[in-house]
């Protein structure tokens, strides 16, 4: 893997699920190769647009009217590597949004946070031809949304600059796994 490039995509974006494909990161941003973009806007997912078997079987479209949004591209066809960088970002989400003395009530469940019953995030990790890809979103906003939810208004926090402290965090931990793994010598 190389290094993590970092963006953060200004135009207000509807996550519909068309954005979990290959090279979609560089279609819209100048950035080429490994990255990780942030973004606010709708998210409005239909089933056929899905990507988790799960949801598909539970016909659980997901629906916000505003949320925080993270893509990342790794071009490394690991499927399984991708899902342990989805659960480290969600914790990374998670350890920064402890920060905040209004966020301590949040828990990691896997791939997801709660607030007690209320459901804050949705993630998936998959693979495409290329490469594998996560999407992790965040409500901002929690009107209309199909389940129990919590968003960041909630919690008075902004959108934006938590996103890019995410990022800055996930890409950090990155870098320095891959440092860790050059500064071994192989064992018999």
């Amino acid at each position: 893997m190389s290094v993590l490039k970092m963006g953060w995509l200004s135009a207000t974006t509807t996550y519909d699920g068309t954005q979990l494909k290959s090279e979609w990161i560089q279609e819209v941003s100048a950035l080429k190769g490994d990255a990780i973009v942030g973004f606010i806007g709708p998210a409005d997912v239909p089933i056929e647009h899905m990507v988790d078997l799960e949801d598909v079987a539970r016909n659980a479209p997901i629906f916000s009217e505003s949320m925080l949004h993270f893509i990342c591209e790794i071009f490394d066809k690991d499927l399984e590597k991708m899902v342990l960088r989805q659960r480290m970002l969600i914790a990374i989400l998670h350890e920064t949004l402890l920060q905040f003395p209004q966020c301590f009530k949040i828990i990691r469940d896997g791939d997801d946070l709660y607030d007690g019953d209320c459901k804050l995030s949705v993630s998936i990790a998959t693979s495409s031809p290329i490469s594998c890809l996560i999407h992790t979103g965040i409500n901002i906003s929690r009107k209309n949304t199909p389940v129990l939810t919590k968003g960041l208004q909630d919690y008075k926090m902004e959108p934006k600059k938590l996103g890019e402290e995410v990022m800055k965090r996930f890409t950090k931990e990155l870098a320095e796994i891959k440092q860790a793994t050059m500064k071994v010598r192989p064992v018999d």
